[in-house]
């Protein structure tokens, strides 16, 4: 019997895209020190995010004491907390802090 020549191909593509390149901006203004800032910690509502957390406040108060740390939980898991019933506790406690360290604990 004939069989038919058999010719594979493997096309390689690239993974990388080409795409127009943006600059590199930053998403917020940046606090110039740590010293006497009040800074925010972000736990989303997933288990981790706390203990994560509690890490960094445990590294801050060694490593930055005179800085102020207050802890926010989110309300919601999976939810932006701007679209929950605590959205203005939120806005409060955003309006009050200098920055935020946000953890997404799962």
């Amino acid at each position: 019997m004939n069989k038919p020549e058999r010719q594979d191909q493997l096309q390689v593509l690239s993974p990388w895209s080409a795409i127009d390149p943006v600059p590199l901006e930053s998403p917020a203004p940046r606090i110039d020190r740590l010293a006497g800032s009040r800074i925010g910690l972000f736990a989303n509502h997933k288990r981790a995010a706390q203990p994560m957390l509690d890490v960094v406040r445990n590294w801050m108060e060694v490593n930055y004491p005179d800085v102020e740390l207050d802890l926010y939980i989110g309300t919601e898991t999976n939810v932006p907390e701007m679209w929950t019933s605590g959205k203005e506790k939120f806005e409060e406690w955003i309006d009050g802090v200098d920055g935020v360290v946000l953890a997404v604990g799962d």
